[in-house]
């Protein structure tokens, strides 16, 4: 299969070199920067350089934009592609990004599938991408009603091959949802937290805890401006849980409660261990 692939930074470059690293299939890029295309060509990443006159050879193209640009891309190049090809997105969002692209898919005869790669580092950019980036990571398809089973066969088999170790399916508004709990209300904590005076003095004094909570505060600030902003109700709704629940650990502790702050100790331990299965 030729494969298309738009925007060849830390997720769309990983996605190229992984598919390459398999064998089976023809890989074009395209990025907005020429030199990150000459970069993928010289490390093998890409075959060669998708131009628009050459999406009609694309039977699948995936999209590793964000989301605004993503869509705008559908918009802008969607009738050059031939009717039956598969596209995919890579965004953390999906509602926004679905509902506006798929009624243009469904016009021009091509199927839109959102996805979502559950990896990533605290670097961006396509000289961090790797070919192991998704070893073992979840990938989360958000495919429309109706669409073929073959389809979303053919594209789990095709997942799993490039190294992703579960495929998820979800729909849109379940995606953003969790997502908004399991790694966007992360960030803002991770951010905010490093945020305070005695991070200067750190050194010395932090072990595990702090690193594991401080991993994500280094972050790309223009991705993840717009991802909270796409989808700013479902993580407002989780930011505002937590603040609810830290005030009441502060409370107890101001108030010297040891009962209280006990219960709500054991709570979370207990409900660490629930929601983990163990």
């Amino acid at each position: 299969m030729v494969i298309g692939i738009v925007g060849l930074g830390l997720i769309g470059g990983s996605m190229a070199k992984a598919i390459k690293q398999t064998g089976m299939h023809k890989v074009l890029g395209m990025d907005i920067q020429k030199s990150v295309v000459e970069r993928a060509l010289q490390a093998g990443a890409i075959d060669e350089e998708l131009a628009d006159n050459r999406f009609s050879e694309c039977g699948m193209v995936i999209i590793a934009l964000y989301p605004r640009e993503t869509v705008q891309f559908v918009k802008e190049k969607g009738n050059l592609f031939r009717k039956g090809t598969v596209i995919l997105d890579c965004c953390g969002v999906k509602q926004n990004v679905c509902s506006q692209v798929q009624p243009i898919a469904s016009r021009l005869g091509i199927h839109f599938v959102g996805g979502h790669p559950m990896t990533g580092i605290e670097f961006s950019g396509f000289e961090h991408s790797t070919g192991s980036l998704f070893k073992g990571a979840s990938m989360i398809l958000t495919p429309p009603e109706g669409i073929g089973s073959e389809i979303m066969d053919e594209l789990k088999q095709f997942f799993l091959s490039v190294g992703f170790g579960h495929i998820e399916i979800a729909t849109p508004e379940k995606h953003d949802r969790i997502i908004a709990y399991t790694s966007q209300l992360a960030h803002v904590v991770s951010n905010a937290y490093v945020k305070s005076p005695r991070a200067e003095l750190h050194k010395g004094f932090s072990a595990g805890s702090y690193l594991d909570l401080t991993r994500v505060a280094k972050l790309n600030p223009d991705m993840w401006t717009e991802l909270f902003l796409e989808n700013k109700e479902f993580l407002c709704d989780e930011i505002d849980g937590l603040i609810q629940r830290l005030t009441s650990y502060r409370d107890a502790i101001i108030n010297e409660s040891k009962e209280e702050l006990y219960k709500l100790l054991d709570e979370g331990s207990k409900r660490k261990v629930m929601v983990d299965g163990e």
